[in-house]
């Protein structure tokens, strides 16, 4: 939590700055229970609107400012006097109810219920709106819900808080109201760094690095709001190559040669970033997708093959679960076991294969490495095939994917040696393919049936 709350301290930094000024030297105050008074009556100002619009602005930027010169537990307080004590009024929501079971025409009953309509809504959504017309507020607002999604884990009163945040922000952030902008190499410099943070995938180490990406052979693109213009909201990494790429350090490799855009026939998603945490739950990313496909099918005609090359978070904490279970051998053959029992020295085998997942450098033994091949892409093919959280698919990207319309191509074998990669997946990567005229198909079979569309190369490794 502490590294958390650093986080977000930095975030807000510079939106502190922005929104307000230069922070007073009084900063990361707590909240009192005489200023916590003082807080009551600035949102019931802010809630009576008095005086105008221009007051209730003044009003709303004076208690933004409050809010982050508070500490984290002033702020969580801060929080939590919305969550208790500004949801509905229960007074007049049972009026109001009262009032269209009474209703004895027509006229009376719409009015009583468009005043039900509107006790229905927590009076902290009322508030929450005015920060939109405050410089910088939309953004302030995204930030403090960043703050409030952890808390809001553990404790009910703030999930309702949370709910209110989520559909506010959808409500706003609304595919319809969002930018699609490249980014090259010549972008702002503010910019630029903020993709070298926000990066969630593939660590950009350098700044050659990031030129790299945003090299000819590569292509950049992000959505952004235009009450944030300069902060995006995810990004995507694009490679334009020939063929399918089956392995991010080659993608990535600053000293490879380039590709001539106008001669590649596949464009490579290697790497989507969400940047902003307040936003989580309010989904964009399939739209990211499909109009990247437009852009890059309009400019670039040669173009065949739209596919990722992804990473599988979730495998290697699912592998070591299973070979924690009993029937864990069902993962192997008869003559794989004797393999890895001979390059383990005759060690029992669940407990050996874990063994040799933590030796340094494992892959480039090749000996071994053939040896562990078979039985760990069997064991990937079964997870992204089988393993489900609920009605959906247990791995986090490939959900993404599936709930996208792509299709589960190709397994790549120590396709990311990185060492978060050996980590999650062990080594492991894998093209999800979107095929223009299946998208639709494969959508509705995932999401409506659970089906995991797949092509038939990664079913038979899940059978062998």
């Amino acid at each position: 939590m502490a590294e958390a709350n650093t986080i977000i301290d930095r975030t807000l930094a510079p939106l502190r700055r922005a929104l307000f000024g230069t922070p007073a030297p009084g900063d990361n105050l707590p909240l009192t229970s005489d200023a916590l008074g003082k807080v009551r009556e600035m949102i019931d100002a802010c809630l009576a609107h008095r005086g105008g619009e221009v007051s209730a602005r003044a009003r709303a930027a004076e208690l933004g400012h409050l809010y982050l010169t508070l500490d984290a537990a002033g702020r969580e307080r801060f929080l939590r006097l919305l969550a208790e004590e500004y949801g509905m009024d229960r007074e007049s929501l049972e009026a109001t109810m009262a009032a269209v079971q009474a209703a004895s025409d027509l006229d009376a009953r719409r009015a009583a219920e468009q005043a039900l309509r509107q006790a229905l809504v927590p009076r902290r959504v009322s508030l929450l709106t005015q920060f939109n017309a405050v410089p910088q507020g939309v953004k302030f607002l995204v930030d403090m819900r960043a703050e409030l999604l952890p808390l809001a884990r553990r404790d009910v009163a703030l999930r309702s808080l949370d709910d209110d945040f989520r559909q506010l922000l959808a409500s706003w952030f609304d595919i319809g109201f969002l930018d699609l902008r490249a980014i090259g190499w010549d972008a702002p410099a503010a910019l630029l760094e903020k993709l070298i943070a926000y990066e969630s995938v593939h660590e950009i180490r350098s700044w050659d690095d990031l030129k790299n990406r945003l090299g000819p052979d590569r292509r950049c693109f992000a959505f952004f709001h235009p009450r944030m213009p300069d902060e995006p909201l995810i990004f995507v990494e694009v490679a334009l190559v020939k063929g399918m790429a089956d392995n991010v350090q080659a993608l990535l490799d600053e000293e490879a040669p380039e590709t001539d855009a106008d001669a590649a026939d596949a464009a490579i998603f290697y790497s989507i970033s969400n940047c902003q945490a307040g936003l989580a739950g309010v989904s964009f990313g399939n739209f990211l997708i499909k109009r990247v496909v437009d852009e890059l099918r309009r400019e670039l005609p040669n173009l065949k093959t739209f596919a990722t090359l992804s990473p599988i978070p979730g495998f290697r904490s699912w592998l070591e679960a299973q070979l924690k279970d009993p029937d864990s051998e069902a993962l192997w053959s008869a003559g794989e076991a004797k393999a890895l029992a001979a390059v383990a020295n005759g060690q029992d085998v669940p407990l050996t294969l874990l063994q040799l997942l933590a030796r340094p450098n494992w892959w480039e033994d090749a000996p071994l490495a053939d040896t562990l091949r078979p039985v760990l892409q069997r064991a990937c093919a079964r997870y992204l095939l089988d393993a489900r959280r609920g009605a959906q698919v247990e791995d986090r990207v490939e959900h993404f994917h599936l709930s996208n319309g792509a299709r589960l191509e190709r397994l790549n074998w120590l396709a990311d040696t990185s060492a978060n990669g050996m980590r999650q997946s062990a080594g492991l990567m894998v093209n999800y393919l979107y095929r223009l005229a299946e998208i639709d198909r494969n959508h509705e079979g995932y999401r409506g049936q659970g089906k995991v569309i797949a092509a038939a190369a990664v079913r038979r490794l899940a059978k062998a």
